[in-house]
C-alpha cells in the first residue's frame, strides 16, 4: 500500500480501534426530513456487523420488492454500530410494519414518507463516536496533536478500506482493466480504489513536502464543506487569508478524461503521478469518468477528547460526507484492529 506520511509528527499513542463493534459508532447526518408524503419511505436503521448493501439486498427481499427500490446515500462500516437512512420505494402500497422486520444485526428506529429516492452523496456529514482501547503513549504529547488537529485539520486521504482487505478492489481495477468482466458493485468498488489510489499518491507528496495545507502555483481551490471549486487565480493576500481561515481548501485530482483544471506545479505533479501509473490513470479515463477534483485538507467539527479508566480514549467528531474517520485518529494513534 502507498505510504501516506503524517502532517504531524507521527502518532503519540499506540491502541486497539475497534475492539468491538460498539466502539467505533456512525451516526449517518441526511441534514434533511422526510417529508411526510410521497412513493418512498424513509428508513433509518440501526445495523451492527453488516455492511450497508448487505443491509440494503435484504431490505429488498424481505419487503419482496426489487433491489433497485431501495436507496442509501454512502456505504458504512461492517465493523460498527452505525445509524443511516435508507430510502424504499413503495408506490401505491401501504407502510409495513417495520418492527417486525427480521434482518440479522437491523433495527428500524423510525420511518417516514417521501417524495424522492436517496442517492449516493446526499448526506450533509458524519457524526463518529470512537473508542481506542488499551492506549498507551504520552498523554501530554497526544493533547498537542489534538489541538493540532483541532486547529488545522488532516491531511484527507482515502482510508484503506477504500482499497478492500490487503488491497483486493485495487487488484480488481488491474483486472477490470485488463479486460475482465465485472458486476455492477465490483465494478463500481474498482474505479473507486484506482482513482483514490492516484489521490493519495498526490495528496501523500505533497504531505511530504508540506504543501497539502498550502499554496501552490496553479492550485484549484474547494470551499470548505462544499463541492464548489474555483481557481487557478493569481495567488495574493484574500487567497492566503481565506486558506488559514479554513474558508477555502487546496484540491487534488480525482482522475478521469479530460483536461485537468490545474495548472503550473500542481499540474506537473498530479501529471507525473498519473503517468507513473499510467495503466490505472489510462484505465480510468477509458471507464469514462471525467475529471473531478478532492479537498486536500480534512477538519473534523466538535472534536471531543477524553480519557476513561483502564486506558481508553473516546473520541468524538464529525465529517463531511466522503471522509475518513480513519485518517483523523491515525495522526494521534497507531491502531491495530483494522
Amino acid at each position: 500500500m502507498i505510504d501516506c506520511p503524517y502532517a504531524h509528527g507521527g502518532p503519540p499513542l499506540r491502541g486497539t480501534l475497534r475492539a468491538r463493534p460498539e466502539d467505533f459508532e456512525v451516526d449517518e447526518e441526511l441534514g434533511f426530513e422526510p417529508e411526510g408524503h410521497g412513493e418512498h419511505v424513509l428508513v433509518r436503521i440501526e445495523k451492527r456487523g453488516a455492511n450497508t448493501e448487505w443491509v440494503a439486498r435484504e431490505l429488498a427481499s424481505a419487503l419482496g420488492i426489487a433491489p433497485t427500490a431501495i436507496g442509501f446515500s454512502g456505504l458504512k462500516d461492517r465493523h460498527a454500530l452505525t445509524r443511516q437512512t435508507f430510502s424504499v420505494q413503495l408506490p401505491g402500497k401501504a407502510d409495513p410494519d417495520w418492527s417486525a422486520l427480521a434482518i440479522d444485526g437491523v433495527r428500524v428506529l423510525a420511518a417516514g414518507r417521501h417524495p424522492r429516492k436517496i442517492k449516493r452523496g446526499t448526506h450533509r456529514r458524519n457524526a463518529f463516536r470512537l473508542r481506542l482501547t488499551g492506549v498507551t503513549g504520552s498523554r501530554e504529547a497526544a493533547a498537542d496533536v489534538l489541538a493540532t488537529i483541532a486547529a488545522h485539520g488532516v491531511p484527507n486521504y482515502f482510508g484503506e478500506q477504500r482499497f478492500g482487505r490487503e488491497g483486493d478492489n485495487l487488484r480488481l481495477a488491474a483486472a477490470l482493466f485488463k479486460g475482465a468482466r465485472l458486476g455492477r458493485s465490483q465494478r463500481a468498488f474498482a474505479l473507486s480504489a484506482a482513482r483514490s489510489w492516484l489521490f493519495n499518491h498526490v495528496l501523500a507528496q505533497r504531505v511530504q513536502a508540506s504543501t497539502w495545507d498550502q499554496p501552490l502555483p496553479g492550485e484549484v481551490w474547494m470551499l470548505a464543506g462544499t463541492h464548489s471549486i474555483f481557481g487557478p487565480q493569481v495567488l495574493d493576500g484574500t487567497i492566503a487569508a481565506r486558506l488559514a481561515s479554513g474558508d477555502i481548501d487546496p484540491t487534488g485530482a480525482m482522475w478521469g478524461k479530460g483536461a485537468l483544471r490545474s495548472t503550473d506545479a500542481v499540474c506537473d505533479l498530479e501529471t507525473a503521478v498519473a503517468a507513473a501509473h499510467h495503466d490505472l490513470a489510462r484505465g480510468i479515463e477509458g471507464a469514462g469518468l471525467s475529471q473531478e477534483r478532492r479537498s486536500l485538507r480534512l477538519r473534523a467539527g466538535a472534536l471531543h477528547a477524553e480519557w476513561e479508566a483502564d486506558g481508553v480514549l473516546a473520541l468524538s467528531f464529525t465529517l463531511p460526507a466522503g471522509s475518513f474517520a480513519t485518517v483523523v485518529v491515525r495522526e494521534l494513534c497507531a491502531t491495530s484492529g483494522d
